[in-house]
């Protein structure tokens, strides 16, 4: 099958990644049914290979400089040169991507890994970056606070419980200890808002292809961080109740794709954990599940923040863990035709 790739259409600015403004949807609709004349573009419930491609917390809190976590990677601009290539990833591409599917990081300032949420003996707040382990909650180091717990329904005692039960979870598990970030994702602020340029990239797409972008909201659970759109870090608190549950719903959407490609930020955290997941459910079929997957490499970047924090190897470590599982590396810049495996 062909695999053309379309040009560029003008309202696309690479200079204008970096900022933040208000999409002319009506405009952008008139220019993406004119763009589906002129090079004949089809409905997306036509194509014979479907294609998905997930593009994980393209968000102004991770992708703008100056922004509660912007994704500076190695190169101090690591997610505004990301969004460029993907940008222009989904209009050369606008005529056999059958679906975008977005994922919005989604916070209230009072959760987990949030400073609201802990307090030390003297009754301070910790400071972004700071990594809460089992043994800091043991000793009493870090504890809820009391506060907090009003606001989410639990007593005091309960809430300590939760908090040392939610640590050590993490640890017997392997994964990444409690980090308190910064305040960031935060719901109904500009922060959560899509990149515009991508946000615009969307829409465009969706007025040309006919397709309704598949929005997936994660993260606003108090109780667990969500890293992957697929399900939180922990799911049950320490009384057994349920505090998250998997995206079995996503799940099997993504199982339907012919082709699912992965990009976004953060390389080291949001993506790594979504492609976990997916790697997870791989043996519940289709057996050839983890050989449709796609890992846009230049379109994700790790968090850096020079002399706090480097997930640059741990990022790098689970794309060669997700390569050896059989899922493809790839890069944006490279024809869809030329990526091994393509039906």
């Amino acid at each position: 099958m062909p695999w053309p790739q379309l040009p560029v259409p003008p309202h696309y600015d690479p200079g204008r990644v970096a900022e933040v403004w208000r999409v002319p949807y009506q405009e952008r609709a008139r220019e993406a049914a004119d763009w589906r004349a002129r090079y004949g573009v089809t409905p997306a419930a036509q194509d014979r290979i479907r294609i998905c491609l997930v593009a994980v917390d393209v968000q102004n809190t991770f992708c703008i400089p100056g922004f509660e976590l912007f994704v500076a990677g190695a190169s101090g601009r690591a997610a505004v040169e990301d969004n460029r290539r993907l940008c222009r990833f989904v209009y050369r591409n606008l005529g056999v991507i059958t679906r975008i599917c977005p994922t919005l990081d989604t916070h209230r300032p009072v959760q987990i890994f949030h400073p609201l949420f802990l307090i030390d003996e003297a009754g301070e707040h910790p400071e972004p970056y700071t990594v809460i382990s089992a043994g800091d909650v043991r000793r009493g180091i870090w504890r809820i606070n009391p506060v907090a717990c009003s606001q989410i329904g639990m007593d005091r005692e309960t809430g300590q419980a939760h908090l040392l039960h939610y640590v050590s979870r993490l640890q017997a598990e392997g994964q990444y200890q409690l980090t308190v970030w910064p305040y960031h994702g935060m719901l109904g602020g500009i922060g959560h808002a899509l990149v515009s340029s991508l946000e615009e990239a969307v829409f465009f797409h969706s007025v040309c292809r006919q397709s309704q972008p598949d929005f997936q909201v994660k993260g606003d659970s108090p109780l667990t961080e969500h890293y992957s759109v697929l399900g939180p870090e922990v799911m049950e608190g320490a009384d057994g109740a349920s505090i998250g549950e998997k995206n079995r719903q996503l799940l099997e959407s993504l199982r339907s794709f012919d082709v699912v490609i992965v990009a976004g930020q953060a390389k080291s955290h949001c993506v790594a954990w979504t492609v976990d997941h997916l790697l997870e459910e791989c043996s519940a079929g289709p057996e050839d599940f983890a050989e449709r997957v796609y890992l846009l490499e230049d379109c994700t970047s790790p968090v850096v923040v020079p002399g706090v924090v480097d997930y640059t190897e741990d990022a790098t470590s689970a794309f060669r863990r997700f390569s050896d599982a059989g899922m493809h590396v790839v890069r944006s810049t490279d024809p869809m035709e030329a990526w091994p495996g393509i039906p």
